[in-house]
C-alpha cells in the first residue's frame, strides 16, 4: 500500500518536474553556456572582459535599481495599508477586493502596458480629461513618472497578495491585547502588525523588485524610448547574433546579483520569523 502511494505520489509530481527541466533549468543552463563561450562556441572569459564595460552599463544598471526602488516602496506604501483593510473586512468582501486587485493580472503584460499607453499619452483619457477641465495638457510618456507608474500598475498585486496572507493570519488577540496594554496605533502597528506580517512584506519586495529591475517592455513603449535601463541592453544583446553571448553573460551578472539580494531578504526573513514575529 506504501509502495503505491509513493508511486502515485511522484507520478503526480513528475509533470511539475518535467516542467522544471524544460522551462526553469535548460534556459538557465542555456544562459551560463553562451555566458562562457564566444560565438564558435568555444570557451572564454572576453564576454565578462565586455562586461567590465559595466563601466559603461553603469549609469544605466544605477538607472533601472532606482526606478526599481521607487516602484517599489510606491507598492509597498500603497499595498500595506490596503491589505490590512482587507484583512479586517468579512470574507465576502475579502474575495470581490482581492478579485478587483488581482484583475490586471488576467491580462497579458503587453496589453496592460499598452493600456496605459492609451490612458497616458497626449491624446489619451487623462489628457482629455486634464484639458477639458480646461488646464494645459501634460506629457507623461517618456518621463520617469510614466515608467515607474507603468511598473507599479503591473507589479502592484505581487505586493499585495503576500502582505494580505500574512496579515489574514494574523490573531486579532494580539493586536486587542496591545491596545489593553495601552499601546497607541503607531505602537500596534510598529510592536504588532508590522513584525508579523514581515515576512509577506520580503516576499513582496522581492517578487516587486526583481521583475522591476530586468524589465524592459514598460521602459520601452511608457519610456518612449528616453531610458536605457538593464532590461533593454540585454533585449538589444540578444537580438543580435554577433553579441549574444555578451548578452548571456550580463544576464548571469544579474541572476548572481538578484540571487544575493534574495538570500539577503531571506536572512532578514528567517530572523523575523526565529524571534517569533512580535517586537517588545
Amino acid at each position: 500500500m506504501t509502495r503505491k502511494k509513493d508511486f502515485f505520489r511522484s507520478a503526480a509530481a513528475a509533470p511539475h518536474i518535467v516542467w522544471m527541466v524544460l522551462f526553469i533549468v535548460a534556459p538557465l543552463l542555456f544562459v551560463i553556456y553562451y555566458a562562457f563561450t564566444d560565438s564558435e562556441g568555444k570557451f572564454t572569459f572576453d564576454n565578462f572582459d565586455n562586461i567590465t564595460a559595466l563601466a559603461d552599463y553603469s549609469e544605466t544598471f544605477l538607472l533601472s535599481v532606482c526606478f526599481a526602488i521607487i516602484a517599489t516602496v510606491v507598492c509597498l506604501l500603497v499595498a500595506y495599508p490596503l491589505a490590512y483593510a482587507i484583512s479586517r473586512t468579512g470574507a465576502r468582501t475579502q474575495r470581490a477586493l482581492l478579485m478587483l486587485a488581482m484583475l490586471p493580472m488576467w491580462m497579458n503584460l503587453l496589453i496592460r502596458t499598452y493600456s496605459m499607453l492609451a490612458i497616458l499619452d497626449d491624446g489619451g483619457f487623462v489628457n482629455r480629461l486634464i484639458t477639458s477641465l480646461g488646464l494645459p495638457e501634460i506629457h507623461f510618456i517618456g518621463t520617469p513618472g510614466a515608467v515607474i507608474f507603468g511598473m507599479v500598475y503591473n507589479f502592484f498585486p505581487y505586493m499585495l497578495l503576500p502582505i494580505y496572507t500574512s496579515m489574514s493570519k494574523m490573531d486579532v488577540r494580539l493586536i486587542e491585547a496591545a491596545q489593553d496594554l495601552g499601546c497607541n496605533s503607531l505602537g500596534v502597528l510598529r510592536n504588532v502588525i508590522f513584525p508579523l506580517s514581515a515576512s509577506g512584506v520580503l516576499s513582496g519586495v522581492t517578487m516587486v523588485f526583481v521583475p522591476s529591475i530586468s524589465t524592459f517592455y514598460i521602459s520601452q513603449k511608457l519610456g518612449g524610448g528616453t531610458f536605457d535601463l538593464i532590461g533593454d541592453t540585454i533585449e538589444r544583446q540578444f537580438q543580435r547574433p554577433d553579441t549574444y553571448n555578451v548578452g548571456a553573460a550580463i544576464s548571469l551578472v544579474m541572476m548572481i546579483l538578484i540571487l544575493i539580494s534574495i538570500a539577503i531578504m531571506n536572512h532578514f526573513a528567517g530572523d523575523n520569523s526565529a524571534d517569533g514575529g512580535v517586537m517588545v
